[in-house]
């Protein structure tokens, strides 16, 4: 297993570029915040990862390993490499460090996931976010290419099983009510109306196809970094700190697939299939059975929901419910703070927001800090396991993580 020591994220309701910063600053406010909030020194640092999608398009910068060393002299030397999987790339950034770690390469990483994305105007926004997607071959007619993408996933679901955006609806009252929980979120101030989560074309107007404006996750500026650490390193770490062990945690399963580029081949691949997106399914399954542990055991989830749609369908990949009946799990409550598993205790995509480079990292953060008793107001009582499903594309790269106390362990 890896240790998580720890980590920090940015208040992701900010605007760097209104702020007159750009990507150098947020990637060192996180490491130099990450390193205060562990007490961890530089020179504890053998290893340096960077989950980032698209600052190539956004900031005009690519090579963001170097920061590493831009930012803190002191880290001059350090190897550094950067991750990209769209929306999933803090989470290949997690597993490359690991494995290092596992490998007995490295004793200790750091991981900083990162994306500046409000500094261009919201079609160019798009057009860059639409990178991910089989470029000319897909969703050429959309204006918006992923509302658009996950409309049509919404079309499926409706196909197959039956839909009811009522249901859609309440997943996102439920993310938004949990943000407003979390100090970092970006919509902690949000107000709604009694029409807001209703087909109300004024109150939440179409964005694209079937989906609308309060089912979508956030555009945000943000960073997240997380310390991982082989297992000896960091239990001599905290004896020599006075730390308990059970202010650490560990990645004790892991799960990763990947499907093909285009959405419409995945959904005609598995026509046949008893899930949408059999890849998903089984990248969860992995990381439960790489932990040793069913889905019984898990106290609360961290989903990716870039969309109300996207955390309809994991909900039942997760295995809450039968394919097609995510609907039962949502009107029985067992999502929502107090519930048998709560999901997305954050706010997640839509309440917290979402920087496309560090929502894998930040889901792996908030694991930690649900499984530690460290979450504050929007803490799940008695987590000791927590399950993160983080997608890249139209699910075209899938990971998940099991987090556990390591004093489970």
């Amino acid at each position: 297993m890896v240790t998580i020591i720890g980590g920090w994220q940015s208040d992701f309701s900010r605007n760097w570029a209104r702020e007159g910063n750009e990507i150098a600053d947020g990637f060192a406010e996180a490491l130099a915040r990450g390193l205060e909030e562990t007490g961890l020194d530089p020179s504890d640092i053998q290893t340096g990862h960077v989950g980032n999608f698209v600052a190539d398009m956004f900031a005009k910068q690519g090579l963001l390993g170097g920061l590493f060393a831009q930012v803190h002299p002191e880290l001059d030397g350090l190897p550094t490499s950067r991750h990209e999987a769209a929306c999933a790339s803090g989470s290949m950034a997690v597993l490359a460090a690991s494995a290092e770690i596992e490998a007995g390469r490295y004793d200790t990483a750091c991981v900083l996931g990162i994306e500046l994305m409000r500094n261009v105007p919201g079609q160019q926004a798009a057009e860059n976010l639409g990178a991910a997607i089989w470029q000319g071959h897909e969703l050429q007619d959309a204006v918006f290419p992923w509302p658009r993408a996950f409309s049509d996933l919404a079309e499926e679901y409706e196909k197959r099983y039956g839909l009811d955006y009522a249901h859609l609806m309440q997943i996102s009252q439920v993310n938004f009510a949990n943000g407003r929980r979390n100090p970092n979120a970006q919509t902690r101030g949000w107000q709604f109306t009694d029409k807001s989560f209703t087909a109300c074309d004024e109150a939440n107007p179409v964005v694209e196809g079937r989906t609308r404006k309060m089912d979508c996750g956030q555009v945000t500026d943000g960073a997240a970094v997380i310390f991982l650490a082989s297992d000896e390193w960091a239990a001599e770490w905290a004896r020599k700190q006075g730390r308990s062990v059970e202010s650490l945690s560990r990645i004790a399963g892991w799960g990763h697939r990947s499907a093909p580029l285009s959405y419409r081949s995945k959904v005609k691949a598995s026509a046949d299939e008893t899930y949408v997106f059999p890849q998903v399914r089984r990248a969860v399954l992995e990381a439960r059975e790489r932990a040793g542990i069913d889905l019984a055991q898990i106290d609360a989830i961290e989903t990716h929901d870039c969309f109300a749609m996207t955390e309809y369908m994991a909900i039942d990949h997760l295995g809450l419910t039968a394919p097609g009946e995510s609907w039962k799990a949502i009107e029985e409550g067992v999502i929502e703070m107090g519930g048998r598993l709560p999901i997305n205790a954050s706010g997640g995509l839509i309440g917290l927001g979402h920087p496309v480079g560090a929502t894998g990292v930040r889901m792996l953060l908030d694991a930690h800090k649900q499984v530690t008793g460290t979450a504050g107001d929007y803490q799940v009582e008695g987590a000791k396991r927590v399950q993160t499903l983080n997608i890249g594309g139209s699910t075209t790269t899938t990971a998940s993580f099991v987090v556990e106390n390591a004093q489970a362990a």
